[in-house]
């Protein structure tokens, strides 16, 4: 989902930061009328932001009851504005593991497929791709090429469900950068890890591209670790 702005887009992202950080916790009962004295906002701003969450699963609004905020399993975990929510919230690191965890189980099974299924094109773009990272001079046009890397693997995979994933790694690589979870210059062993991937794609090497990618996943993992502690 594209992040609104203006009124709605901050109404919206200070409702889900509170509900992603368990200010207020299921079974809570939000009402239009205290929302919009509260956060100074018309009616149709607050139901607008309420709408969007019902949307992600977050609450369900009924008449002569309000704005109820439902429990965390009906949540759409993987929409891209959920996950900013928790990476902001007290709990980024229990939801960076998770997206860790869940990165680790998907992108290196799309390597391998994609060293079988990638076209040509494909193959050549990755390494154009981890070339622009080995030549990035912040990390700034660092993430962007790796967000640009790791949809370009997932897509190549032929496989439309880990396609659909490829936001995920992007909203966990932004948040990194936004939550200062990222060092200040790319880490050199990262750079020769992607540049290996997009090797061993280009070559047909699926078992190559599967490890090389699940060791740069759990490093990443690891580092994210390292500078949360």
């Amino acid at each position: 989902m594209t992040r609104p702005r203006g009124l709605h887009g901050h109404l919206l992202d200070t409702l889900g930061t509170a509900l992603t950080s368990g200010e207020y916790p299921a079974g809570t009962v939000l009402r239009i009328d205290e929302l919009t004295a509260a956060h100074t906002v018309s009616r149709t701003v607050a139901r607008e932001a309420i709408r969007v969450l019902e949307t992600l699963g977050m609450v369900q609004s009924r008449p002569k009851v309000g704005v109820t905020v439902r429990p965390p399993e009906t949540w759409n975990v993987f929409d891209p504005l959920l996950i900013r929510w928790r990476l902001a919230g007290r709990q980024r690191g229990r939801q960076l593991n998770q997206l860790a965890q869940l990165r680790a189980a998907v992108e290196p099974a799309a390597a391998a497929l994609a060293a079988r299924t990638a076209t040509p094109q494909q193959r050549e773009r990755l390494r154009e791709i981890a070339d622009r990272m080995a030549a990035a001079t912040d990390i700034t046009e660092f993430v962007a090429a790796d967000i640009e890397f790791h949809r370009l693997v997932l897509t190549s995979s032929g496989n439309d469900m880990f396609a659909h994933l490829a936001h995920v790694t992007a909203e966990v690589l932004r948040g990194r950068v936004e939550q200062r979870l990222m060092p200040d210059r790319p880490d050199p062993t990262a750079l020769d890890r992607h540049v290996a991937v997009a090797d061993a794609i280009a070559r047909g090497a699926a078992a190559e591209a599967e490890h090389v990618l699940r060791t740069l996943v759990l490093a990443a993992s690891e580092e994210v670790d390292r500078m949360l502690g």
